[in-house]
C-alpha cells in the first residue's frame, strides 16, 4: 500500500505551482495557510483517508463555518491533485445554498457612508479614494495595483489575474479624483495606491487601515474588510441593472453561480419579503 507523507518541500512545491499557475496572491496565501495547518495536525502521520475525515471532524469540533471547513478541504484537494494523491481527495460538507447573509456581516450603503465621512474627518485622503475605488468597481483587493495613472486618464482598467485579462470601466469622477489625488502625490505614472515609501499596498495594510477606521465609523469591525465592498458594489450593481450575466463578467467570475453567492439578500431583507407574501392573516 502506498503511503503519503506531507513535507516543507512538497507544500514549497506546490505553492511554487500556485504562483506558476497565476494564482492571486490572496488565493495562494490562503491555500499555503490551510495545508500547512492540515500538516501541523498530522504531526508526521501519513495522509489517508480516516485522517482527513478525523481533520474535518476537528474542524466541526472547532466552530468553524461549513464554508470555511470547505474552503480548506479545497485547499488540500488542490494540493493532493498536484502530487497525484488522487485517492486522498476530500469530500466536501453538503451545505444547503444559504437563502439569507449573516446580517453582521453585511456592510450596508449607509454603514459605507459613514466609513467614507470618518476617514475624511481624520484626514485619510488615501483610505477614502481606496474604499470608493474598491466599492465602485467591484475589483479584489488584490488587483488594486492595476489603478494606476494610465488607467486613470483612460477611464478603464486592463486586469489580468488567473490567466485572463478583463477590462473594468472607471466612473468619470472616479477618474477625476484619482489623477487629482496622483497629481498632489507626485505620482506621473504606474500605480496610485502606494506607501509612503513608493510601495504597492500590501492586502494587510488596507485591511489594517480599514479595520482601525470601524470605531471612529460607529461601524461593526465583522462587516468592514475589503471583499465586503466588492459584495456590496455587486448588490448595488443588480438592483440598478438586473442583469447577473453583465455582472458576472464586471466581477471576473468565471460561474454565474459565484455570482449568485454575492446576491444573497440579509435575514432582514428576507425577512421583509415573507411579510410582503401577506399569508398570515
Amino acid at each position: 500500500m502506498t503511503s503519503y507523507h506531507l513535507t516543507e518541500e512538497r507544500l514549497s512545491a506546490y505553492t511554487r505551482y500556485l504562483h506558476a499557475e497565476e494564482r492571486s496572491p490572496g488565493t495562494i496565501e490562503k491555500y499555503r495557510r490551510d495545508t500547512e495547518a492540515f500538516c501541523r495536525w498530522l504531526s508526521g502521520a501519513p495522509v489517508t483517508r480516516e485522517q482527513i475525515a478525523a481533520w474535518k471532524a476537528f474542524l466541526l469540533s472547532q466552530h468553524y463555518a461549513p464554508t470555511t471547513i470547505n474552503s480548506m478541504l479545497a485547499a488540500l484537494n488542490g494540493l493532493f491533485r498536484f502530487l497525484g494523491w488522487d485517492e486522498c481527495r476530500a469530500r466536501f460538507l453538503k451545505v444547503q445554498r444559504r437563502l439569507f447573509r449573516d446580517a453582521s456581516r453585511e456592510l450596508t450603503r449607509v454603514e459605507y457612508d459613514r466609513l467614507l465621512e470618518a476617514a475624511r474627518a481624520r484626514g485619510q485622503e488615501r483610505l477614502v479614494l481606496l474604499m470608493e475605488t474598491i466599492c465602485a468597481t467591484g475589483i479584489r483587493v488584490s488587483e488594486v495595483k492595476y489603478i494606476t495613472v494610465q488607467a486613470a486618464l483612460q477611464g478603464r482598467a486592463d486586469i489580468f489575474l488567473k490567466g485572463k485579462i478583463r477590462t473594468i470601466l472607471l466612473p468619470g469622477k472616479l477618474c477625476r479624483k484619482l489623477l487629482k489625488y496622483a497629481k498632489k502625490q507626485k505620482t506621473v505614472s504606474g500605480e496610485i495606491f502606494l506607501t509612503g515609501n513608493g510601495n504597492s499596498l500590501s492586502r494587510r495594510q488596507i485591511w489594517g487601515e480599514m479595520k482601525r477606521l470601524c470605531n471612529y465609523a460607529g461601524v461593526e469591525p465583522s462587516k468592514v474588510f475589503p471583499h465586503n465592498f466588492r459584495h456590496l458594489f455587486a448588490t448595488l450593481f443588480y438592483r440598478a441593472s438586473k442583469d447577473i450575466v453583465r455582472l458576472a463578467d464586471v466581477l471576473g467570475h468565471s460561474s454565474i453561480e459565484t455570482t449568485r453567492i454575492y446576491l444573497v439578500t440579509s435575514g432582514a431583507e428576507y425577512a421583509r419579503q415573507l411579510n410582503r407574501l401577506g399569508l398570515v392573516s
